[in-house]
């Protein structure tokens, strides 16, 4: 974080990165992946977006290249991720599903690693250190093998074998850690000594490259912006990219205005909920009941960047609601039903979605994307339900 900043020359086309906390401006580098002052860093300015140069360009997240840190074309990374379906959810209603799940390593996070490793190695990175225990673990350790870089990913002792076993499959160096989710991330910031601590809870390149799930939903709708959006949050990276992702297609001039976003929590972990509720502007110091729940992905307590969350909820008129377990649970085995196998983060979109509806929150005549982030075929023990719930936090979702 601190230190002498060592700047690759590749670097130059990156663009500059400010703090969101103190403004403080600097150089993308491999030692700073926060601000001194603590806070998170965004990146600064970036081109206009050019809708026309979008009919000569390939399917897939790399066909937004405007829209993305300027990275030489022998440092990109891709292993195929974006263009998801969008199908519809429920005959006689607007709500659509954005299935992410069917991203190369079976969540949504392919498009903030894709982007990420691709800087990375711009900069010339050899290691980097990521903390999860879920999709957010898997999808670094694919896209920095992808990348060549040596990838070390501290994981909670009680994750479920499945994903352990991705992790370890991409090559990465896996490390358990017993304790809380707390724990796992200062494990990990304290070995990332000589490497990059490339948490995707903090990098603005994993937030360039969420922003295309916007700009994806956009082309998909024929060129214009939904009316809602619901999307899981735990540490907000998809409500921030579909943020700034609609922000982008308004400042071009191609949408009027932004969609409504509702982020999803889980009632038995909902600092964001909570805060909103208060009137806060971050969850810095709210109290509020923590349980376990099925939808480990989102179960983050301390998100680094709530401050943006709930700023981007606020301004686009939208809301942070919770779901039950029940509910959870019924969404997840709605879906099933519907040949979608979701993991049960995934769910509480769908199952916010549903109550919205019903209780008139959205119109059925509305255009509404419910974002299922992640793949069901990592997340069970057993065949026909979902597992129960999590006794470890993953800090990998939302």
């Amino acid at each position: 974080m601190g230190g002498r900043e060592r700047q690759a020359p590749s670097a130059v086309g990156l663009g500059e990165l400010r703090c969101s906390v103190c403004g403080r401006v600097s150089r993308p580098s491999l030692e700073a992946w926060r601000c001194e002052c603590g806070g998170p860093l965004d990146l600064l300015g970036g081109s206009a977006f050019d809708v026309d140069a979008l009919s000569s360009g390939p399917p897939g997240l790399w066909r937004y290249r405007d829209a993305l840190p300027r990275i030489p074309e022998e440092h990109v990374v891709s292993l195929g991720e974006g263009t998801t379906p969008l199908i519809d959810a429920q005959r006689g209603t607007g709500l659509k599903y954005k299935l992410e799940f069917l991203s190369p390593t079976g969540s949504f996070k392919d498009r903030g690693s894709a982007v990420l490793a691709s800087c990375l190695r711009a900069l010339g990175a050899r290691r980097a250190v990521e903390d999860s225990s879920g999709n957010a673990g898997a999808s670094m350790a694919a896209y920095f093998s992808a990348a060549g870089i040596t990838c070390d990913v501290y994981i909670p002792a009680a994750t479920s074998p499945i994903k352990t076993r991705q992790i370890r499959s991409y090559g990465a160096r896996l490390v358990l850690v017993e304790g809380t989710r707390a724990d796992v991330t200062r494990a990990a910031e304290s070995a990332a000594n000589g490497a990059f601590y490339a948490s995707h809870l903090w990098s603005p390149y994993f937030l360039a490259g969420t922003q295309t799930f916007s700009l994806e939903i956009w082309e998909q709708l024929g060129g214009r912006a939904p009316d809602n959006v619901v999307v899981p949050v735990g540490a907000g990276t998809l409500v921030l990219g579909a943020s700034l992702g609609f922000r982008l297609l308004r400042d071009a001039g191609v949408v009027d205005a932004l969609p409504r976003i509702f982020g999803v929590q889980a009632e038995n972990c909902a600092p964001l909920y909570h805060a909103l509720r208060a009137g806060r502007d971050s969850v810095d110091d709210v109290d509020f009941p923590l349980r376990a729940s099925m939808a480990e992905g989102i179960r983050v307590e301390r998100p680094p960047r709530s401050r943006q969350i709930l700023q981007a909820v606020r301004d686009s008129g939208g809301d942070v609601v919770t779901v039950s377990e029940a509910e959870i649970y019924r969404g997840w085995f709605a879906l099933a039903n519907r040949g979608l196998l979701v993991e049960p983060t995934a769910a509480v979109a769908a199952a916010a979605a549903e109550r919205l509806l019903r209780d008139g929150r959205i119109a059925g005549a509305q255009t509404t994307i419910v974002a299922l982030t992640g793949t069901g075929l990592k997340s069970g023990e057993a065949a026909g339900a979902p597992p129960g719930p999590a006794t470890g936090a993953d800090a990998g979702g939302g």
